[in-house]
């Protein structure tokens, strides 16, 4: 932000007829030059593990990275030794809510305002932060609190992840996406809500106008919603072709919420770029992923949290009694759409369990298939890819954003290292040490 005063600064003087100093030459010469030093690096590109590698950052970025043996240090530098620990490049969380708080289900949420909510985001996001989560998609919040939350940590306000944010989630009257939890004398309908293809591109235009950068829909039923079911297909295939199309129009992604086999199939077929959750595909909605390059964001480890807190946390017992049946399906999916080819990015609905646990999921891609190294890049690179950031994040590499955490372990070996980072760096900033 410092820069960017300098140049409206700038601007201003040379509108006056003065002549403005060299501000970017300042800038660049004030730029601050970190060295680490990585006993191992986890190459998420190559799907290897480099031994003692030392990396140059100049400001936000990394300028050079290489073998410690022929590393030349610049002069003046700060060194970070992480000689005895594994260093990777910040994680990505393709699915968060960091504006909800999981304690607050069901009824109890409704005593939570926009504003109150936003303010957890304020708390959610350093725990994410911190547990090495340099990144997160936000797909979905109330009050646009989760683009008010994105603004605030970019102009330096909070500390927090980069973020993608959504907005309202868009849906039909009566869906996943509305409120109705409240009875029908109270007459309150969801503000994503919008039925019919014309009305979902408005709600598309809405959501852009208000500071969305990636359009989230629900285009079956959910588990955590009043009066439907997570099979049950809601938006129909026009519906969605109106909303990817307008969405694409305006250079944002679309996230598609879909439980159910008839709802990812369609959903597919429509343009989106991501189906999230993903409980019941059939292999024909895997061979559609496969052959249409969709990304599946399976959160895989939250069923332990709502079948084990879910009551005390104040979920509806009908959202206990739907998790039941659908959360070891949904596992088992998981295993059956990786090994049929299917693209995989990490995502955790985080906000449905507590922030900061986000990577309590990697256990279960394991267990579910994966091998460490492939749930680390469904972290890294594919979810960079899907953020539409792979030339910002997702890797370590020269020009990249310095987002860079460590673990004493090998996570390469055991991806559950990566449940106890001991170092987080964010745009070279020291985050966590």
């Amino acid at each position: 932000m410092k820069f960017k005063h300098l140049l409206i600064t700038a601007t201003v003087l040379g509108a006056l007829g003065v002549a403005a100093p060299s501000f970017a030459a300042d800038a660049k010469a004030e730029a601050k030059v970190v060295v680490i030093r990585a006993g191992k690096l986890v190459d998420v590109v190559a799907g290897t593990v480099l031994k003692d590698q030392t990396i140059v950052i100049t400001g936000e970025r990394i300028t050079s990275v290489g073998p410690s043996a022929s590393a030349k240090l610049p002069a003046g530098a700060q060194v970070i030794d992480l000689s005895s620990q594994t260093v990777l490049p910040g994680l990505i969380d393709m699915h968060t809510h960091l504006t909800a708080d999981a304690y607050l289900g069901g009824y109890n949420a409704l005593g939570v305002s926009d504003t109150r909510a936003a303010l957890y985001g304020v708390r959610a996001a350093r725990k994410t932060l911190e547990a090495g989560f340099t990144s997160v998609r936000n797909v979905g919040a109330s009050g646009f609190g989760d683009v008010a939350l994105r603004d605030a940590i970019d102009e330096g306000d909070f500390i927090g992840p980069r973020m993608r944010t959504a907005g309202y989630a868009i849906g039909i009257q009566g869906g996943h996406c509305d409120e109705n939890l409240l009875p029908a004398d109270k007459n309150v309908v969801g503000r994503g809500v919008a039925d019919g293809p014309w009305q979902a591109r408005a709600k598309v235009r809405e959501m852009a106008k208000y500071g969305a950068d990636v359009i989230k829909i629900c285009a079956s039923g959910g588990v955590l919603s009043k009066g439907d079911e997570p099979g049950a297909q809601q938006y129909t295939l026009e519906e969605m072709q109106a909303i990817v199309g307008e969405a694409h129009k305006l250079g944002r992604k679309v996230a598609a919420h879909a439980h159910g086999a008839s709802s990812i199939r369609d959903a597919i077929l429509a343009g989106v770029d991501s189906v999230e959750h993903a409980s019941l595909i059939d292999d024909e909605g895997i061979r559609l992923a496969r052959e249409k390059g969709t990304y599946l964001v399976m959160d895989i480890y939250n069923d332990d949290f709502i079948l084990q807190e879910g009551e005390k946390a104040g979920m509806l017992p009908e959202s206990i009694a739907k998790e039941k049946v659908i959360g070891q399906l949904q596992r088992d999916n998981f295993r059956k759409a990786y090994t049929g080819g299917a693209k995989m990015a990490f995502g955790t609905d985080a906000g449905v369990y507590p922030h900061g646990d986000n990577a309590r999921q990697f256990a279960y891609m394991i267990k579910y298939g994966m091998t460490s190294m492939q749930a680390i890049q469904a972290a890294t690179i594919n979810a960079a890819d899907l953020l539409g950031w792979k030339d910002k994040v997702g890797s370590i590499g020269v020009g990249k954003y310095a987002d860079i955490i460590a673990v004493k372990g090998d996570p390469a070996q055991d991806a559950t290292e990566l449940t106890k980072v001991s170092f987080v760096m964010k745009g070279g900033e020291v985050i966590r040490r």
